[in-house]
């Protein structure tokens, strides 16, 4: 026996009770994909389990004023179905898209996803492109924080299963000249961590040949999903032409630091990105009906 209790919790009241209780030695389980393992594993000890996958007030993805929010109990596969996301949030719906196998897909929530704190996680990549927040209760607090504030180290996530619980995740509606965009290499499609991934947010002028401002963001590169913020601000205000990709490009790999590793040298994750980069670029001013001009 790996606990020696299991809780199944209704609401998240319920949840922050036992965590409370439990003074501990109670961790909160979403889909399991990841923790199940690590707890087989002997990486995580805990003497109970709280599974929250019956909570449906955790389960949603919709669109409130200027904002949409998803709930953490929302399933990678429920993500990449959504028409509100393909429509309004590309990015997240194809990073969803690609995570796992299709009972990976069923049964990982994006809550859980983002706890792990895997910095090549996809969802995490595209969140951090879309500028999300994460909210966050405790028994006596309730925050709401910067995705990019919710990792501490390698694999060491701000949020504590064993006190706290993620609720939902919010964002800004990309509004009619904002667009987003996801690329992604692994060694094969199923169940690989990718080898790189990037997501894009992009905003355009009214006549789509200016890029009035943008967001990247890639994995693995650092212990969290990284901000090229240098190469953000080299687009930024730029005419949508191949010089300006090109700069960007240039900039991009002077930026980030990847690492040798088994799934690729440091160098062609580097040519991978300036692959990427352009790619992503391409594609979101082609969804708002523009075109990168010679």
């Amino acid at each position: 026996m790996y606990w020696e209790n299991y809780y199944l919790p209704e609401t998240v009241e319920d949840v922050l009770k036992h965590l409370k209780d439990s003074n501990g030695n109670a961790r909160i389980m979403a889909g399991g994909t990841d923790l199940m393992m690590m707890v087989r594993k002997g990486i995580v000890k805990t003497e109970g389990i709280i599974d929250i996958g019956n909570i449906k007030e955790l389960k949603y993805i919709r669109e409130e004023g200027k904002s949409i929010k998803i709930g953490a109990l929302t399933t990678h596969s429920q993500l990449a179905e959504s028409a509100l996301l393909k429509k309004k949030a590309k990015v997240l719906a194809l990073a969803a898209g690609s995570v796992g196998s299709p009972q990976i897909r069923n049964l990982g929530t994006i809550g859980g996803n983002i706890v792990n704190a895997h910095s090549a996680a996809d969802t995490a990549v595209a969140l951090t492109a879309l500028n999300a927040q994460a909210r966050i209760k405790g028994s006596k607090h309730e925050e709401e924080k910067p995705l990019s504030e919710l990792y501490t180290g390698v694999g060491k996530s701000f949020v504590d299963p064993t006190k706290e619980i993620i609720t939902e995740f919010v964002f800004e509606t990309p509004g009619e000249n904002e667009a987003t965009a996801f690329m992604r290499h692994a060694k094969r499609k199923a169940l690989a961590l990718p080898i790189l991934n990037l997501g894009v947010w992009l905003k355009t002028n009214s006549s789509k040949n200016i890029i009035e401002d943008v967001r990247i963001a890639l994995g693995p590169m650092d212990y969290k999903p990284l901000r090229a913020l240098e190469t953000e601000n080299i687009l930024k205000g730029q005419p949508l032409t191949e010089k300006t990709v090109k700069t960007a490009q240039e900039t991009i790999i002077k930026e980030i630091k990847p690492r040798d590793s088994f799934q690729g040298s440091a160098s062609y994750k580097t040519e991978m990105a300036k692959v990427f980069l352009a790619r992503a670029i391409a594609e979101a001013v082609s969804d708002l009906g523009g075109k990168i001009d010679g």
